[in-house]
């Protein structure tokens, strides 16, 4: 695996963890070499870009508006097909998600080749939270654990026992634009790891489970890895103005993710994407530190530093003690643009070294190898890969 090109400033792991409501530290495997995992990140350089807020908001107010459009789910299905030159004509839509299936084929129905890749190997899983385990709802305070069609058992507590019993037997992490405990009120398991905000703000499990994956727990030393400290103080005053600034524009949410903020549209008038965008892009004129991303109908303001979640990625790996190493497969499931960081790194570590899956219903580009259609896709794949590893199990104990 490519060695993440960052370097983290060392944060204070007392103070960070006083500050930090979510349970728990981040229990690091040592790598294989023997090197510590703060030690490994003390040599790397995360470097601070400086200015480049300025360039990503530059330009006209037509460039929100684009891209808030792009980042709707409707607007992007129109805009392909019409790339395609068929309008939204039905065939040709059909022919088009064809040809994307074949590329990215559903995970549930390449279950065995899936796994075959992971014979030998330990798998670590990489979840995405809204869109993956819970489905995209117009409020983002009531984005709860996917409900689901399956017969006989609470939609929210099946998905929840899934990414339980997927935590007991291979290391898990959800990794969210979110805020770290917003995501833990949400899925309320303290034995996975959290990165939030991106991977900006990463800790561990409370205590390790009597799982294949804690078995070197004790040899485990604590981290709280939050690379974006600095920027605290900055984000807060980001925060306080957006809300000001945004009073006016019906639906408009702003959202406090730590060390980023979100600004959800989903309830904008489309007719107010432009005043909105605008109204941002202004605010943080006097931000240079800070750039101006999106994800699914939502503006995203995040330090700018070189740091997304295919580092966050790459460090919950390296911590685990898997740098560099072939006896691994990572897992990571997706669907905001934001994942695209994940897959293209998971892509680099070559065939059968690792799996991005994007969760989907529509074609749209994307660097994962397969794809699932929803929350209920995902879960149904988490429990097959479940049920997968204890029947390997059993089969080792008969040999």
């Amino acid at each position: 695996m490519a060695k993440p090109s960052v370097a983290v400033p060392e944060v204070g792991v007392p103070a960070a963890q006083a500050s930090c409501t979510c349970p728990g530290t981040l229990l690091a495997y040592p790598p294989p070499r023997g090197a510590g995992v703060a030690a490994a990140v003390r040599r790397k350089c995360l470097q601070v870009e400086l200015g480049a807020g300025a360039g990503l908001l530059g330009g006209a107010g037509a460039w929100g508006v684009e891209s808030m459009r792009a980042s709707s789910p409707t607007h992007a299905r129109a805009a392909a097909a019409l790339a395609a030159g068929g309008g939204v004509d039905v065939d040709v839509d059909e022919e088009r998600a064809a040809s994307w299936m074949a590329r990215h084929p559903s995970a549930l129905g390449r279950f065995e080749r899936i796994v075959a890749a992971a014979e030998g190997k330990r798998i670590v899983m990489f979840l995405d939270y809204d869109g993956t385990l819970s489905p995209i709802v117009d409020d983002p305070d009531a984005a709860f654990m996917s409900e689901t069609a399956f017969v006989g058992l609470a939609g929210e507590k099946q998905m929840r026992m899934a990414v339980r019993s997927v935590a007991k037997h291979f290391p898990t992490a959800i990794v969210s634009g979110r805020c770290r405990d917003k995501v833990f009120e949400f899925v309320k398991l303290a034995e996975l790891y959290y990165a939030g905000s991106h991977g900006m703000d990463i800790k561990g499990p409370a205590a390790a489970k009597a799982s294949s994956s804690s078995r070197h727990a004790a040899k485990a030393k604590g981290v709280v890895f939050q690379p974006a400290s600095e920027f605290l103080p900055m984000i807060e005053e980001v925060h306080e103005r957006l809300v000001q600034t945004t009073r006016c524009i019906p639906g408009a949410k702003v959202e406090n993710n730590r060390f980023c903020v979100s600004v959800h549209f989903r309830r904008v008038d489309e007719k107010m994407w432009g005043e909105l965008s605008e109204s941002v892009r202004g605010v943080l004129r006097g931000y240079p530190k800070l750039r101006l991303t999106h994800g699914r109908m939502v503006l995203e303001v995040r330090p700018s530093i070189k740091w997304d979640k295919g580092k966050a990625l790459e460090f919950l790996l390296e911590s685990l003690g898997f740098a560099d190493c072939s006896s691994v497969l990572p897992v990571y499931i997706g669907d905001d643009r934001t994942d695209e960081d994940a897959f293209k790194v998971l892509r680099r570590r070559g065939q059968d070294q690792g799996v991005g899956i994007l969760v989907s219903k529509h074609p749209k580009e994307t660097s994962a190898s397969y794809s699932l259609q929803g929350p209920a896709e995902v879960m149904e794949f988490l429990l097959r890969l479940v049920e997968w590893k204890r029947l390997s199990r059993a089969r080792l104990r008969l040999q």
